[in-house]
């Protein structure tokens, strides 16, 4: 959806395929982390955008054990980003088409499922999709899929992927809540548990982590079993777990960590998850996504407005990109391993390992973690032309 109004607003022609009816999906990323709100004042949208639903979240921390830490704090960037914007994405989402369709030369084709890539000679020329029961194709110069962990259309490509596997999923539910005065998103790390518990106002969004596979075995030991567990791991914010009526309000994320070698092939260019799926280590994964558009969009969106040929400048985006993804994603990869596995595998009292007591000892520590998860690694700024 960005790379659709950065493009447009280069006076690029440009179809954003989306294959539901609408955006209304729960459990999706809701962070607009720094970066993300530093690019819409960028682009003069900052302030419309904040007219949306949100909660604005200015530090980060967690229940350790029985010790409350803080972990991030925000409030030392500029006033116009020093905080996360927790919003759910189908808000964001609209926002974004309703800014592109400002644009004459956009549109936005809704239950337009993309599938397969059309070729000539060997160079991808367009998209395969489904709408209203019938199989179609649109012709495109560039066809940029950003189609998901799943990505469908980087498999047809046979982009060559590298994963690096994870040691957890996550089953996503909601609890309801009474409201608030403030935000009070926090995480609990106890033995063998890990949750996230993100303040919707009037319900909590959990994640409740778990080993890698071990999503049947929690089922079959019961929904009695599995709510008993939420009320001790989440005890500090005395969950209302009677909530959960079914395994159907409970939804499995099977997390994955990997990345495309090669994110393009003549014609077809692959941004965010369908090239990088990154952990949910630190929620970041819209906004690493939201800079690879905008990058794009930078190296791309002039030239094609001027008629010239996409294809040379393809490898500059992954060029410009790689370097903060292997960073962002070696973090996680690190964490996952000496952290998370071990969290996850242990049986006795939990204590904050010492970098984490640090942080809670000495504020100024704080915006170090801020800072990484804020604007990542080579954050991108607007430089993309306004036609």
């Amino acid at each position: 959806m960005v790379a659709g109004l950065l493009f447009a607003r280069a006076g690029v022609r440009t179809t954003v395929l989306e294959k539901h009816s609408d955006f209304l999906r729960d459990f999706r990323g809701d962070t607009v982390h720094p970066s993300t709100l530093r690019i819409f004042s960028e682009l003069g949208l900052l302030g419309r955008l904040l007219e949306r639903p949100h909660d604005k979240v200015n530090s980060l921390g967690a229940w350790v054990g029985d010790r409350e830490l803080e972990i991030a704090d925000f409030s030392a960037f500029d006033a116009r980003w020093n905080f996360v914007a927790m919003m759910p994405q189908w808000h964001f989402l609209d926002f974004v088409a309703e800014e592109a369709r400002r644009y004459p030369n956009f549109s936005l084709m809704m239950e337009a499922e993309a599938f397969g890539l059309t070729r000539s000679d060997g160079r991808v020329t367009g998209v395969r999709y489904r709408s209203e029961g019938e199989e179609r194709e649109i012709a495109a110069r560039l066809v940029i899929a950003s189609d998901g962990r799943r990505s469908v259309l980087r498999e047809e490509a046979a982009l060559p992927l590298r994963s690096f596997g994870a040691p957890m999923d996550v089953f996503w539910f909601r609890i309801a809540k009474a409201r608030s005065a403030e935000n009070g998103s926090t995480g609990v790390i106890v033995a063998g548990r890990i949750m996230a518990l993100i303040d919707r106002g009037d319900y909590w969004q959990c994640a409740y982590v778990f080993g890698k596979g071990r999503a049947e075995e929690i089922r079959a030991a019961g929904l009695d079993a599995f709510r008993a567990d939420v009320a001790r791991v989440a005890e500090r914010v005395k969950p209302q777990v009677e909530a959960i009526a079914s395994w159907d309000d409970v939804k499995l994320l099977t997390v994955a960590l990997d990345r495309l070698e090669r994110w393009h092939r003549p014609g077809l260019l692959v941004i965010g998850d369908a090239a990088h799926a990154m952990s949910p280590i630190g929620g970041v994964g819209i906004n690493v996504a939201i800079q690879d558009a905008v990058a794009a969009a930078n190296i791309l969106a002039g030239p094609m407005a001027r008629g010239a040929d996409p294809d040379p400048l393809l490898a500059r985006v992954q060029k410009r990109r790689m370097f903060a993804v292997r960073a962002i994603q070696g973090f996680q990869n690190a964490a996952q391993k000496r952290i998370i596995s071990r969290l996850l595998a242990a049986t006795g009292p939990v204590r904050a390992a010492w970098p984490l007591r640090l942080l809670g000892r000495f504020p100024l520590l704080r915006r170090l973690p801020a800072a990484f998860l804020g604007f990542g690694v080579r954050p991108e700024h607007v430089r993309s032309p306004r036609a």
